[in-house]
């Protein structure tokens, strides 16, 4: 449990050191930062979360990788698809409470 909190914070400055900026910042001046992007490299990370977990998995079936590596990539990619999501729900969520909005 502690593992995956670690993780998560790890993730989040990660995902904040991208955004780089002490808070509200103009859009001007923050050009190639937009939702989707942030969305999609998200997503592109968890994929090679996985599949980093899959070669470490492949390698410690041949004996060539330490039993704790391969719980901490399989460990890395179980938190960025539940980052993933979690992010997709929210996504959904806020479209149907927008959709259910009177007009």
């Amino acid at each position: 449990m502690v593992a995956q909190i670690a993780q998560a914070a790890a993730a989040y400055a990660n995902v904040a050191g991208r955004v780089a900026g002490p808070g509200l910042e103009a859009r001007d001046r923050l050009p190639n930062v937009d939702f989707g992007n942030l969305v999609r490299d998200s997503i592109g990370g968890a994929m090679e979360a996985g599949r980093a977990a899959e070669v470490m998995s492949g390698e410690a079936l041949m004996g060539r990788a330490d039993i704790a590596d391969v719980v901490m990539a399989v460990n890395n990619a179980e938190t960025s698809l539940q980052t993933i999501v979690s992010i997709r729900d929210k996504m959904i969520d806020a479209y149907q409470q927008i959709v259910r909005m009177p007009i």
